[in-house]
């Protein structure tokens, strides 16, 4: 039975407390005035007061309005019909097309049982070989991205969803900029995956309780395909504009504030949401790779600080590619020794030379002199930047793995690799190859 209720004791901000019982958190509410009415949520409860975030802003609003409680939380469409569509963080379309009837789905749903989950063993090719050679993506991984603002880190995520072979690709962005968004629609659209691709959009212009909803919508549809026996790859970007929206809504309740203003529940808040990814028993997937923009590139703040606690490894994106040293994928040990012989081999032997590379170009910046191996690290170098690093190599894992066999060739002897005599002998490229 619907409630109405008309006893608003307080607007602070875009919140509306009104006296009222018999609510559950998260309710959803509609607030009624004169000629106008908002979408608003439960978001605290207090003895008889209940507080709620109005999607859209408290301009106009009134003590004397009427607020509606519908009885139910957030819910999320589900059907074929969302593929290719955008959605705002309310789940209203955002590309000018008619809204969808679909099933509903609750969102939050609590994470799958720990007797439910396979363990992993399914490797994500991506095509990107600072991924698949060296810090292997594995199906229902959860793996940060930590970046910079200005770093190409959505164009990454596009890349990975577009060439992941995935069967649904979910978008869920948070604080975009519009023109981001539509990068995303084009990129998809040119790789021929919009038509396996949901995207749920939240701007710096949306009401900022939205954007705390995307990344719960996106992760309500991707359960349901993941049950439906689908692998799903669930984008997010950019987790720290969540948090900052968090942070928003607990200043505007006067929480008590954590490290540097964030709630207490921090942790718990991106927990809830990065442990729905999961490989299903007898079903489908779903795989997690979310971006996360360290403020002044400091990985101590609290986003990446507790994002780290919570996921399996973290890429490190800096000066436009994958950092070697501190990107790790935790389950790549799970994957990287299925692919070929040699892959676990070439892995670590390039990560060791290049760490040389590193010291010998210290060497040279502070003067001094360059010994016949230093002059051998420092070509290697480039060429490992080059044909590996740079972002814009686009090429499968064995390929991948052969270039690394051709690049030591160039510049090294056998013997100088550190790697083993049996695998020397049946990789090393022949003279002429």
């Amino acid at each position: 039975m619907l409630q109405y209720h008309d006893e608003i004791t307080r607007i602070s901000g875009n919140v509306v407390t009104v006296r009222a019982g018999g609510v559950g958190y998260e309710e959803l509410a509609v607030i009624s005035g004169p000629g106008r009415s908002s979408l608003a949520q439960v978001i605290r409860l207090e003895a008889e007061h209940v507080s709620l975030q109005v999607f859209a802003g408290t301009q106009g609003a009134s003590n004397g309005d009427r607020v509606r409680f519908l009885g139910h939380p957030m819910h999320a469409n589900f059907g074929d019909e969302l593929f290719g569509r955008a959605f705002d963080g309310a789940g209203r379309p955002r590309d000018g097309r008619p809204e969808i009837r679909a099933k509903q789905v609750e969102l939050g749903s609590p994470p799958v049982n720990p007797i439910k989950r396979r363990q992993p063993d399914k490797m994500i090719h991506t095509g990107i070989p600072m991924i698949d050679v060296f810090n292997s993506l594995v199906e229902s991984q959860k793996l940060p991205i930590f970046s910079v603002p200005g770093e190409p880190y959505n164009e990454l995520l596009a890349r990975v969803g577009m060439q992941a072979k995935a069967d649904v690709i979910i978008l869920g962005g948070m604080g975009l900029r519009h023109d981001d968004y539509l990068k995303f629609r084009a990129t998809f659209e040119a790789g021929a995956a919009l038509g396996r691709t949901i995207m749920f959009v939240h701007t710096a212009a949306d009401p900022v309780v939205e954007c705390l909803l995307v990344p719960d919508l996106a992760l309500a549809v991707a359960e349901q395909y993941a049950l439906a026996d689908k692998r799903v790859l669930v984008l997010l970007t950019d987790m720290t504009a969540f948090a900052d929206a968090l942070k928003e809504i607990a200043v505007t309740m006067e929480q008590i504030p954590s490290n540097r203003g964030y709630p207490g529940d921090l942790y718990t808040q991106l927990a809830r949401r990065y442990e729905k990814a999961v490989d299903l028993d007898g079903a489908g997937s779903i795989t997690v790779l979310a971006c996360t923009t360290m403020p002044g590139d400091d990985v101590t703040h609290p986003v990446p600080d507790n994002t780290g606690y919570i996921t399996e490894g973290q890429f490190y994106l800096r000066n436009g590619w994958i950092e070697p040293f501190g990107s790790l994928s935790r389950l790549k040990q799970q994957v990287n020794g299925q692919t070929r012989d040699d892959h676990r081999s070439i892995m670590d032997a390039c990560i060791q030379l290049y760490a040389l590379c590193r010291e010998s170009r210290e060497k040279r910046d502070m003067g001094f002199e360059m010994t016949p191996w230093d002059k051998k690290l420092l070509k290697y170098g480039e060429l490992f930047e080059g044909r590996i690093m740079d972002l814009a190599v686009n090429i499968p894992l064995f390929d991948a793995l052969d270039a690394c066999w051709r690049m030591l060739a160039d510049c090294f002897d056998p013997a100088e690799t550190g790697i083993r005599r049996d695998v020397i002998d049946k990789h090393w490229p022949k003279a002429g190859i």
